[in-house]
């Protein structure tokens, strides 16, 4: 669909979730259908994005059929699926830009993953078996998200910014070897990319190697909410219940996709894993007290534990771990990297760890296919677009929400309630207005993080506020002087 035709898209997305919503059911379409966003139609091909991986392989593995037919009630000619993983609030490949190749199949059969999706699953590590499990029930064995057999404490690079949570971790996993529990909850937070799941890797990593009869799960969110529902549907739930109430350490990744009656049972999880002294570490983009999905209760559980923050990484971090990357680089392929290039690329790329891995794996690429010496004039031509994309400062939600309650004197707590008064509504709107303008976040995250409302709210709140700004000048005058307390 064309950018002109954007209004009608979303109008029939709408249209289709509603659809979806009544056919599934309220707690179903919280955990695996809110993320989802229409990207385009094109032919018969229904293309939707998701904010992980895990996620798209679910919705195309359980309810491709259940979309596409969703979708025919409008769209006659809709046959077929594919969900791609969305970066940064944006889906790649454009179908229409970039066509993937797709099986020929009937309505229920899901369309091939792109080639980016390809060469994105050949990049990533080959998972190691995790040691993991009982079977609660007949032939429906549980198990956990594979462990990255290279996150571990020797792979971790350490600096200022995450030695307290470096430090905790390797306590942790010491304590489990020994049958001891130190702190209990460990809750670790932190922005995107700054080593959170490394750590949670590196703990079931080291605990797995020193004793294979421990009993450990390391479960995304999404995993999580799979194995619930899973359970649920199939009248298993006990079964579920008793094999993580047996296990001797729960790593909990990606805390803030946890979602609906999924988030009550890990409360209640969790509660019986303190109850028996057995280690929890949880893992998430923000602090307990930020995490709105969550009952009270749980949240205060949390921050009762031990929480660590990874804050962000700081010139000499950024350089040790680009420099580890390109020893990595050097032993592999026996390229040379200068001072000069490390450097560059340890001032340039300020975002986080990933992106650094980028940068290195982009220069090697450059080197290889080209034969070009690696130079600070490549990696400025090769790392452009990444520079330009981080030059500006990342704005958070919770950041949003404390300048718009001080500016407006709304208290926060308010911004995230139900109530309706112009007081609140207006300071509100203007807030979810500045978080899609400021942030990555699709406008369903930004509904949760905003009290759990719906994606339409925030469309509604987004398109009434950019309607204001163009009826009053002093209106738009405050939120431009918003934004650049914001970006200062």
């Amino acid at each position: 669909m064309t950018d002109s035709n954007s209004e009608a898209q979303r109008e029939l997305w709408n249209r289709v979730r509603a659809r979806l919503k009544t056919a599934v059911g309220e707690d179903v379409f919280a955990s695996w259908f809110a993320r989802l966003e229409l990207e385009e139609i094109v032919d018969d091909l229904v293309h939707l994005s998701a904010p992980t991986r895990f996620l798209c392989s679910w919705v195309q593995s359980n309810y491709a059929d259940r979309i596409v037919e969703a979708f025919r009630h409008d769209v006659a000619e809709a046959g077929r699926l594919q969900v791609t993983m969305r970066v940064n609030g944006q889906a790649r490949p454009r179908l229409s830009a970039a066509p993937a190749p797709v099986v020929e199949a009937p309505i229920a059969q899901i369309a091939a993953p792109s080639a980016a999706a390809s060469a994105a699953d050949q990049a990533a590590p080959a998972p190691m078996s995790p040691r993991l499990t009982r079977e609660p029930a007949k032939g429906d064995a549980l198990s956990g998200s594979a462990i990255d057999p290279r996150m571990t404490f020797d792979s971790f690079v350490a600096g200022d910014a995450n030695e307290m949570a470096l430090g905790v971790a390797k306590q942790i996993a010491n304590a489990a070897i020994n049958n001891t529990v130190t702190f209990n909850p460990v809750y670790i937070h932190s922005t995107v990319g700054l080593g959170k799941s490394h750590l949670l890797n590196a703990i079931a990593h080291a605990v797995s190697q020193a004793d294979s009869t421990k009993n450990i799960v390391y479960l995304t969110a999404d995993h999580f909410m799979y194995h619930f529902i899973t359970a649920v549907q199939r009248q298993s739930a006990l079964g579920f219940k008793e094999w993580l109430r047996k296990v001797d350490l729960l790593l909990i990744d990606d805390m803030q996709f946890l979602q609906g009656k999924s988030a009550t049972e890990f409360g209640h999880t969790l509660g019986a894993l303190l109850t028996g002294a057995k280690q929890i570490v949880v893992a998430g983009d923000a602090p307990p007290r930020d995490l709105e999905m969550l009952d009270e209760r749980v949240r205060s559980r949390l921050s009762g534990g031990l929480v660590v923050p990874i804050s962000s990484f700081d010139i000499d971090l950024r350089r040790a771990i680009v420099q580890r990357r390109a020893e990595h680089a050097t032993a592999r392929f026996g390229m040379h990297f200068p001072m000069p290039v490390l450097d560059y690329v340890a001032r340039a790329v300020t975002s986080h760890g990933r992106d650094l891995d980028g940068a290195v794996n982009r220069l090697v690429a450059a080197n290889q296919l080209t034969g070009e010496l690696i130079t600070v004039p490549l990696a400025e031509k090769t790392l452009a677009d990444l520079i330009r994309a981080r030059d500006a400062k990342r704005v958070r939600i919770e950041d949003i929400l404390k300048i718009v309650s001080r500016h407006y004197k709304v208290p926060r707590n308010e911004l995230l309630s139900a109530r309706r008064s112009r007081d609140v509504v207006r300071p509100r709107q203007i807030a979810m207005y500045l978080a899609k303008a400021l942030t990555s976040r699709s406008l369903p995250e930004i509904g949760r993080r905003f009290g759990g409302r719906d994606h339409t709210t925030v469309l509604h709140s987004v398109r009434k506020v950019e309607q204001m700004i163009k009826d009053d000048l002093e209106l738009g005058q405050e939120i431009e002087l918003l934004k650049r307390m914001l970006e200062e």
